[in-house]
């Protein structure tokens, strides 16, 4: 009788051990990149905003606030684009992927023609931050 009670005891740790297993790995994959969402046209021109207002100094532009600048680019089905324009007349392409947030940065001089990737960021880093 006490071997029965023992391995009834031992198959319900099994069973609570499993179930625990499970609800971890669970919660787990509800916390990866892609629960954050789908970005907005929105979402992505504030973070962009907020990455050069940390990145570029924006000081010149307080005089002359029309020489630096973001605009929207084009969009695609997977990505938004945000256009910074420097003061220096260089061009900072951002493309965002619009389910992880992955930011794709890239510069061109148009005077030299010179077009260069500079790197990527997670553009949630950037969301909800002040200027």
């Amino acid at each position: 009788m006490m071997d029965v009670i023992i391995a009834r005891d031992k198959t319900i740790v099994k069973h609570l051990a499993v179930s625990l297993l499970l609800a971890v790995f669970c919660s787990c994959a509800c916390c990866t990149d892609g629960s954050k969402g789908k970005l907005t046209a929105e979402m992505a021109f504030e973070g962009v905003s907020n990455y050069c207002h940390s990145a570029y100094d924006w000081s010149i532009a307080e005089e002359n606030p029309s020489i630096m600048g973001l605009e929207m680019g084009e969009e695609t089905d997977s990505t938004y684009q945000v256009v910074f324009r420097s003061y220096t007349g260089a061009l900072v392409n951002f493309y965002v992927d619009k389910k992880s947030g992955t930011t794709r940065i890239e510069e061109y001089v148009p005077m030299l023609d010179i077009r260069e990737e500079t790197g990527t960021i997670d553009i949630h880093d950037y969301l909800g931050k002040e200027n």
